[in-house]
């Protein structure tokens, strides 16, 4: 028994929610871009500084670089670089105008004889760079890079000569992949759940979910995941799940899955924000500073997933 006249003890401190302790980690981590993300998606904040922190990282010749896709560094304009510029675009509803007329003009000078995107162009040879990502002289045009910014330009209602070209041959590589791995499945998601024909995205979807399936390539039960192997080049325990693929319910993904399989993904998803309020960097880390720049970006796309599917608790 406490003595007489002793002071209480404190009261239990409130529950931090989810959405608390990530916003204490974005302050303490991330990028002003991130900073500025977080505060629009989650804070009531303006799209403004979000274009702003954003133009930071914009060169002359419309691309974008600076190591806003924190694998890739030094100043030079890339493709991965700029398709993020463009997802951060099309987040805060300001994908169209002069900016993405600048953009395509660079997609236009650095695509391939296909008029596909390379995933790195050889500019990047001078500058540090993931050790996982291939620099070479002539760079195959790849979905992992046109699919999505091809996808995002169709969302945005944009028109530009470059669409046309590397529209085809998106619905080429879509069509014809007969063996793949998660990141390019992802980008090639990304192009269906926006490309203008429905029925033929549909179509090519449903091959996609069984070619998914078949080769499992997601992880359906986090309980098991030695059932599922990882890709070649990943790193050990960089599993895809079901909400990776279908990043909201909308998505053409997310037929691919069961109730159950979705619901046991999100909630692996909801378990998996560590004790800082940040989610982790599942791919290859190979330089301090690029975990650190990554993990807010995880950790909002985390976040926006989680909230797409009603499962964000603020």
């Amino acid at each position: 028994m406490p003595e007489t006249g002793a002071s209480p003890l404190p009261p239990a401190p409130p529950a931090r929610s989810p959405l608390f302790r990530a916003e204490q980690f974005v302050w303490l981590t991330a990028r002003v871009l991130e900073q500025r993300l977080f505060a629009y998606h989650f804070l009531s904040g303006g799209a403004d500084p979000v274009e702003t922190a954003l133009d930071a990282y914009r060169n002359e010749d419309g691309g974008y670089g600076h190591a806003l896709e924190p694998d890739l560094r030094g100043p030079v304009s890339q493709p991965l670089h700029t398709g993020h510029a463009l997802r951060v675009l099309d987040a805060i509803g300001r994908c169209g105008g002069q900016r993405v007329e600048r953009v395509c003009r660079y997609l236009t000078s650095v695509s391939t004889a296909d008029g596909a995107l390379p995933a790195v162009h050889p500019s990047q040879r001078d500058y540090p760079a993931a050790p996982f990502v291939p620099i070479v002289d002539d760079p195959p045009g790849e979905v992992l890079a046109t699919g999505p910014v091809v996808g995002l330009l169709h969302r945005n209602g944009v028109w530009h000569a470059w669409l046309f070209r590397a529209t085809d041959f998106c619905w080429q590589a879509v069509e014809s992949l007969e063996k793949s791995h998660p990141y390019e499945i992802e980008a090639a998601v990304a192009f269906l759940d926006s490309a203008p024909d429905r029925p033929r995205a549909e179509a090519a979807a449903d091959r996609l979910g069984r070619l998914v399936r078949e080769h499992r390539l997601a992880a359906l039960d986090p309980e098991r995941l030695e059932e599922y192997p990882v890709a070649p080049g990943y790193a050990a325990g960089e599993h895809h799940f079901p909400h990776d693929f279908a990043r909201t319910p909308h998505s053409l993904a997310r037929a691919w899955f069961t109730d159950d399989e979705m619901a046991r993904s999100l909630n692996f998803l909801a378990a998996a924000q560590q004790e800082d309020g940040g989610w982790p960097v599942r791919w290859r880390q190979w330089a301090p500073g690029t975990a650190l720049e990554a993990r807010p970006m995880v950790t909002i796309d985390a976040l926006r997933t989680l909230r797409a599917y009603g499962r964000f608790v603020g």
